[in-house]
């Protein structure tokens, strides 16, 4: 199974979002126009889009804003790859070149000002007040997320909590905000727009603690970037942080090193290390375990065709790392 399967309930729908991007991409600025379609056209696993249309469905949505909030939620995680990868100085994203690489950081991070101004622009056009507050929030604690991100690099001495933090923040709100638009369009009840969110909250989770297993175990090819980016950038992720609490003395100041020197040099040592002390298995575990929260959170919902694919889309998010 892989995502495009996964996502045959709402294929047409896909299609639809893809069209909004193309025509919501348009600028006359042609440096726009060339940053932007460089990073779309890179393709990705559309899991937030996916993830507005699915929770729309769920609750029985029958129109067509969805599409437009499916390109709004993906504008913003564009926006926020292409100031990640100047911020991380990136390299390869998705098995090819960044845009900072080929286009240049000034380029990037005012491209990214693009999206994420056009993204409002959009939502504006959809009319919601409500809308606009979850997509305004959630954009606020991203930024705030990346931050603290950029704040623990090169601290050896970050533990579970401040890492999980990270996540919730940079990653998990906007998987969060995707699930609660759904249900916010589709008039679902208080309980069901929970529901919708905390799964979002929960699959975002799952999905950055596998990231950071496969940054350790995954093959360039399925990673599409360079493994052992985080090592180089200081941060100090699940497998590392299980590696200093749970290794040997020489383990655990082999990886502290590693991480206070934000090196890729020491990353065949490290590498050793989190495999022989179980790091990888353990941040696996957490990693299922957010899944199997997430598929709780769905108790609520009625059964449909989009309430069974985002069961399997939790199980298949932790499965690209066994």
């Amino acid at each position: 199974m892989n995502f495009a399967s996964l996502y045959a309930p709402i294929d047409a729908d896909m299609r639809a979002v893809d069209a909004v991007v193309r025509a919501r991409l348009h600028s006359e600025v042609a440096l726009v126009r060339q940053v932007a379609e460089y990073i779309i056209a890179a393709g990705g696993k559309r899991m937030r889009p996916a993830l507005v249309l699915l929770a729309a469905g769920a609750c029985g949505y029958s129109g067509t804003r969805h599409h437009d909030l499916a390109a709004v939620v993906e504008f913003i995680h564009t926006a926020t790859l292409l100031h990640d990868d100047v911020v991380d100085e990136s390299s390869l994203r998705r098995g090819r070149e960044t845009a900072n690489a080929v286009f240049g950081n000034p380029a990037s991070v005012l491209v990214g000002d693009f999206l994420y101004s056009r993204a409002f622009q959009i939502m504006v056009g959809v009319g919601s007040m409500r809308i606009m507050q979850v997509l305004a929030d959630a954009t606020n604690i991203i930024a705030e997320g990346e931050v603290l991100q950029l704040m623990n690099c090169r601290n050896a001495d970050i533990g579970i909590d401040a890492y999980l933090q990270v996540i919730r923040y940079k990653t998990a709100k906007l998987f969060e905000a995707a699930g609660r638009l759904g249900a916010i369009l589709g008039e679902a009840s208080p309980e069901i727009e929970t529901a919708l969110a905390d799964y979002g909250m929960h699959l975002g989770t799952a999905f950055q603690l596998i990231d950071d297993v496969l940054d350790y175990s995954g093959q360039e090819a399925e990673t599409g970037k360079h493994l052992g980016d985080d090592l180089a950038e200081g941060k100090p992720t699940l497998p590392l942080i299980h590696a200093i609490h749970h290794g040997t003395p020489e383990q655990a100041a082999l990886v502290r090193a590693a991480i206070e020197n934000a090196s890729r040099n020491g990353f065949a040592d490290v590498l050793v290390a989190v495999r022989s002390c179980g790091a990888l298995d353990a941040a696996r575990r957490h990693g299922v375990e957010e899944t199997a929260r997430a598929k709780a959170a769905l108790a609520p919902l009625p059964e449909s065709k989009f309430r069974e694919t985002l069961l399997q889309l939790a199980d298949f998010a932790v499965q690209r790392s066994f």
